[in-house]
């Protein structure tokens, strides 16, 4: 039995080791029945090692198993070794504390996670996707830089077996991250926010990106402003294009903020134009998240306020 897994960057199908670890593959399999895990992020990436996923949170401590409890057993194998790129076994937090995280091996031969982990299946198809997620750029915590997501899961049945051939278990019908684990998310988001208001990097802790602008990078340095303003006008009204500049040097950094007048306009932009050739270089877009403008406005209003 097989599971196909699409991914931002393409598509994985894991075969299953059904007979050797039938309740670490029915976990596996009715998550991705469930549709559990479409969302997650691949939260960690180390070059050459391991990629993590299957966490709802994106955490890596989150997640939990279809069982009657959050955490179930090992079921480790002598048999079952870290031989190749493309291993699947779950990312416990120690012994016999297997939920949903999940890792997928990006090199040959790293036996020292032998007989540590439970080993339950391996890439069979989607070896390209694998060495694209091990070249994502990432920080200092090895957390992607660009969100590299699980788009959908689907279950490959073999010919002659139904619909309702996974494994028996205790699975729960649906599964949600547990409600403490999200407040407890949304607080610590909170708190980073009050953080930032009282050292004046954000006007508010409660404010929010605007949804009319696009954050635009990889430009070639020959691009101008006008150049993006007459791209981007193809899918509404442009408001401002504005190429960031080296304050000592007056050259472009090669990132710009692109507002339109209608959010519309704006997610049109976004799908059409990632990835797209301006000057001979591929950019990339996605929205923005500074509130640089909505500071700058706040600032404005205090100070007019105080005089």
């Amino acid at each position: 039995m097989s599971v196909l897994i699409e991914t931002s960057l393409g598509d994985i199908v894991i075969d299953l080791f059904v007979d050797k670890c039938p309740r670490t593959t029915n976990n596996f399999l009715q998550h991705c029945k469930n549709k559990y895990y479409n969302g997650c992020l691949f939260h960690n990436i180390h070059k050459d090692f391991i990629a993590q996923t299957g966490d709802p949170t994106g955490t890596g401590t989150g997640g939990r198993s279809v069982y009657e409890d959050r955490f179930f057993g090992d079921e480790i194998r002598a048999d079952l070794k870290h031989d190749k790129v493309g291993t699947v076994g779950m990312a416990s937090a120690g012994r016999d504390l297997n939920a949903s995280p999940f890792y997928i091996t990006l090199r040959d031969n790293l036996h020292y996670l032998d007989e540590k982990h439970t080993i339950f299946g391996e890439v069979a198809e989607g070896l390209e996707t694998l060495t694209r997620i091990n070249q994502a750029v990432v920080d200092e915590e090895n957390r992607p830089r660009q969100q590299i997501i699980i788009k959908q899961t689907y279950v490959l049945y073999p010919p002659e077996l139904a619909d309702d051939s996974i494994p028996e278990g205790e699975p729960k019908d649906e599964l949600e991250p547990p409600l403490n684990e999200q407040l407890s998310s949304e607080k610590e988001a909170h708190s980073r926010a009050v953080a930032l208001e009282c050292i004046g990097d954000i006007p508010d802790a409660d404010v929010k990106p605007p949804d009319n602008v696009l954050f635009v990078c990889k430009l070639n340095p020959l691009t101008e402003d006008e150049d993006l303003h007459v791209i981007f006008s193809q899918f509404g009204t442009v408001v401002s294009a504005e190429i960031l500049l080296d304050y000592r040097t007056g050259e472009s950094l090669c990132y710009a903020f692109v507002e339109f007048e209608k959010r519309e306009a704006c997610e049109q932009a976004y799908f059409k134009m990632n990835n797209a050739l301006i000057d001979d270089r591929r950019i990339r877009v996605d929205f923005s998240q500074s509130v640089s403008k909505i500071w700058k406005k706040s600032f404005v209003q205090n100070k007019k306020a105080k005089n």
